[in-house]
């Protein structure tokens, strides 16, 4: 009291300035801390009075409140954390820890608002030195307990990642201390928190849990850290599956689970031989978890096997250990949840319990969970009796095939006696366990149970109970007597089974109907009175224990009295009863007609669904189809595409080699005969084709000259165009420009005349066949017309020379419009038309010079033809 009352602020003061000198610093934190606990020193008196320890505890909590009024001294701490110095670092954590344990909630409230305040603190998980990292590890558990905006900080800070390495690091199971926190911590971190469960489950660290469970055959001498290490383990898995979490983040747990073969190693461990009984016991409530609800796990647990000879399945090797009274009590109560979870939504496994006790699959060699389930329905243990009443109601759970497949077991009672129906012989037990001085109520609550979870929504096993004249005054003797604070439940239970009878009543007994049964409970009961008896059942204090979840824990056995999935049933049925006691017949004629009109409703709407099922499977087969012909459609187009190419390959082809016959035929028939008017009708066709060829080449040439014309005209036009348009400054360079063009001009103009000649030539030779074709040419003029034609050719090189030269000047001209362009800016978008003008000269010119090359060639291809027809070129005059 007095060192936190006078010094705190001037130990914060040191922390504050002195955080040059470490070793100050380091007894400054030690004092706050020493001030802060509450831990008993481990040379105190045993003896020490109480009250003396709640005052340390009252002052620890004061000093505390004290020291986080400033929220800066928690940053402070923080601070201090990113401090190698091992005295400094070491008791600013136990000093966080002890703030933590002392006011939680204010504690973590500024942390959480501290930048980066989490993220310093898992800095600790990597700290070399094992005290600082285990320290640290207390301190993260304190942190995280209840806050689950620190617990996804913490884990997004990689947290799993490093805990799982320092349990693999530590030994895993066989580790120590170091092990036990770092699974408090995960739990912390798990516990309640979807968004770190899916987490960890995205993060494949499943997986990584299954070695935790690898069993030696050697079990025997573990010690206690091994236990509490293991309890934890198997506590985290079932944190993952808890039937508490959301259905969808369960069954992705639950099927990692098994593909990852975690659930194969807890059966090993539930099968193996000398695990402790607590671990075997937390092994139980584990499995029943990870295959609860789950299809594919349930049919693997079906099919584990215990080592015995002959091997047994699990279940019933389970079943055995539940109806025996020897067994511990905690061990039965998991072994019931165990085949509870079995069942949960899983109707196979449901007909294969069921299909034990039938008359046609009883195997006398061999003990079956249905056997079991008899034998412990109708021993002397209460308990026994109990958890198989709830066992066997649990395989009926929502499965009127079952209910109604159960009703054809039947029972030897004894020698020369017929056998009774299971139903039946569940009634008598009822019935002498009331006449029977001391019997438990645990026993009869346990059959009440099983029969209304029986003949619930099944009108074919209301009859059957109603067929027996016994039953019905049985259950209204029961309801209408005024017994004790322990019948109570029973009486509660008796309604809830008589107002089964009457709400699931079909009518198909006389004796028996709804009507009836109404009129028998206003008589002997009272219609407010056998409301109030029903309510009995939801007031009792042990069932709202059993509505909160599934596993059935309880103190004692007993307390063991109510189960989970028959509060279900109650909440589900005691307000419908209760209409339907309180209906008349007239009403209740009224809510048949609705139920008729209702049913015939639901029947057209089903037939509907199944309709358009039927049309939505038939529209996707059709789709299907189309895709499929689609496919087909542009297969087969692309091969007709293919072969129509291939079919104009070979066309072409075939006309090249029928021209190339043609020939080869003609020359033939022109050497072998010597027919001369073959020739010239030959010769005749050979000058048609010329004259025609010619022809076009006329067209040509005029083209050109167009061309030529209109490429004069637009110079002038530039010229003109450059004149008016460039500045003073720029003058002297249009000069030359205009000098350049002239020429230009001037080489034009003789190219055309060129090419006006070299088409008078043309003419010429044109006649010169003409003529010859009718009069035989004489040997000597033959090299005449051979040298006017290399002349010829010579003159139309010349000019595809000049052509050249013009092309290279246009291209200068090009250039000089650029510079020109680029002195005057004003002028700019008219010198960019005039270099796109240029730049189409250019490549008219170009198409012109092609056009010559043409004209060349074909001249060059008609003087070949010509010799080969024997005729002469002459040169003209």
């Amino acid at each position: 009291m007095e060192v936190g009352t006078q010094a705190m602020d001037h130990l914060v003061t040191i922390l504050q300035t002195d955080r040059s000198d470490s070793e100050i610093l380091g007894y400054s934190l030690d004092t706050l801390y020493n001030i802060i606990c509450n831990d008993e020193e481990e040379e105190q008196d045993e003896s020490e009075d109480e009250n003396t320890q709640k005052q340390t505890d009252d002052l620890g909590a004061l000093f505390t409140e004290k020291f986080i009024q400033d929220p800066e001294r928690i940053t402070l701490l923080l601070t201090l954390l990113e401090e190698f110095d091992f005295h400094v670092r070491w008791p600013a954590v136990k000093l966080l820890t002890a703030l933590l344990k002392s006011q939680g909630t204010q504690v973590q409230g500024i942390i959480l608002v501290s930048p980066m305040g989490v993220s310093r603190l898992m800095d600790l998980l990597a700290d070399s030195r094992e005290v600082i990292r285990n320290d640290g590890l207390l301190l993260l558990q304190q942190l995280t307990k209840g806050n689950a905006a620190i617990q996804k900080i913490v884990a997004f800070e990689n947290a799993f990642e490093r805990l799982l390495d320092i349990i693999t690091e530590e030994g895993s199971s066989d580790g120590g201390i170091v092990v036990e926190d770092c699974l408090l911590l995960l739990l912390n971190l798990l516990k309640n928190n979807s968004s770190n469960q899916n987490f960890f489950k995205e993060g494949s660290y499943i997986q990584r849990m299954k070695p935790w469970f690898e069993v030696g055959d050697d079990n025997s001498g573990w010690s206690a850290q091994k236990v509490t290490n293991l309890h934890l383990m198997l506590q985290l898995v079932r944190v993952m599956v808890s039937p508490v979490n959301s259905p969808g983040a369960t069954a992705s747990c639950q099927k990692c689970m098994f593909q990852c073969g975690l659930l194969q190693q807890l059966c090993t461990i539930l099968m193996a031989t000398g695990v402790p009984a607590d671990i075997l016991t937390e092994t139980i409530n584990t499995v029943s978890e990870v295959i609860r609800g789950s299809q594919i796990n349930q049919d693997y647990f079906a099919s584990v096997n215990a080592p015995s000879n002959p091997p047994r399945p699990a279940i019933v090797v389970l079943l055995m250990s539940m109806v025996n009274e020897r067994q511990p009590f905690v061990l039965r109560c998991a072994v019931l949840y165990c085949f509870q979870c079995f069942l949960y939504k899983n109707q196979k496994g449901q007909g294969e319990i069921v299909a034990t006790l039938l008359p046609s699959t009883i195997d006398a060699n061999s003990i079956s969970a249905g056997q079991l389930l008899c034998g412990g329905l109708f021993s002397a243990d209460s308990l026994s009796n109990w958890c198989a009443a709830v066992a066997l109601a649990h395989a009926l759970q929502d499965n009127l095939t079952q209910k109604e497949q159960l009703l054809r077991v039947q029972l030897a009672t004894s020698l020369g006696k017929p056998p009774v129906s299971l139903l039946q012989q569940c009634t008598n037990i009822l019935s002498q366990t009331k006449a029977t001085k001391g019997s438990k109520v645990q026993t009869r609550v346990g059959l009440l149970m099983l029969l209304c979870t029986w003949i619930s929504n099944c009108p074919i096993a209301v009859t059957h109970f109603l067929h027996n004249q016994d039953n019905v005054p049985f259950l209204t003797a029961q309801i209408s007597e005024n017994l004790g604070e322990d019948e109570r439940l029973v009486q509660g239970l008796c309604a809830l089974l008589l107002g089964i009878c009457i709400y699931y009543n079909d009518n198909s007994l006389e004796n028996y109907t709804k009507e009836k049964l109404k009129q028998l409970i206003e008589k002997r009961i009272g219609k407010e009175n056998f409301v109030e008896k029903l309510g009995f059942i939801t007031k009792h204090e042990l069932y709202s224990r059993a509505a909160l979840k599934p596993q059935p824990v309880f103190p004692s056995p007993e307390q063991m009295l109510f189960d989970h999935e028959f509060t279900k049933l109650v909440k589900d049925l005691e307000g419908v009863i209760t209409k339907a006691v309180h209906k008349s017949s007239e009403e209740e004629k009224k809510e048949e007609e609705v139920k008729k009109t209702l049913e015939q409703h639901d029947n057209i709407v089903t037939q509907y669904k199944e309709l358009i099922r039927e049309q939505d499977a038939q529209i996707q087969e059709l789709k299907e189809q189309v895709a499929s012909l689609s496919s087909q459609n542009e297969q087969m187009q692309a091969t007709v595409t293919q072969q129509l190419s291939q079919i104009q390959q070979h066309k072409d082809q075939y006309n090249i080699l029928k021209l190339k016959l043609g020939k080869e035929s003609q020359s033939q028939s022109s050497s072998s005969q010597g027919d001369s008017s073959q020739v010239n009708g030959l010769q005749t066709e050979e000058l048609s084709q010329l004259r025609e060829e010619l022809d076009e080449l006329r067209k040509q040439h005029a083209v050109l000259q167009t061309q030529l014309a209109e490429r004069d005209a637009l110079i002038t036009t530039l010229q003109s165009s450059s004149q008016t348009t460039e500045s003073p400054a720029g003058g002297s360079d249009n000069t030359e420009l205009q000098q350049e063009l002239e020429a230009l001009r001037s080489q034009v103009q003789s190219q055309s005349l060129e090419i006006s000649h070299l088409k008078t030539e043309r003419q010429e030779l044109l006649r010169r066949a003409e003529a010859e074709s009718s009069n035989a040419a004489s040997p000597s003029d033959g090299s005449l017309d051979a040298s006017a034609v290399a002349e010829l050719e010579n003159r139309l090189a010349a000019q595809t020379s000049e052509t050249e030269k013009m092309k290279r000047s246009v291209v200068e001209l090009e250039q000089q419009l650029a510079a020109a362009t680029s002195t005057a800016a004003i002028l700019q978008t008219e010198k960019e038309k005039l270099q796109s003008e240029v730049q189409e000269s250019k490549k008219e010119q170009d198409d012109l010079l092609m056009l010559l090359a043409d004209q060349d060639q074909k001249i060059h291809s008609l003087k070949k033809r010509l010799k080969d027809l024997g005729q002469m070129v002459r040169k003209p005059s």
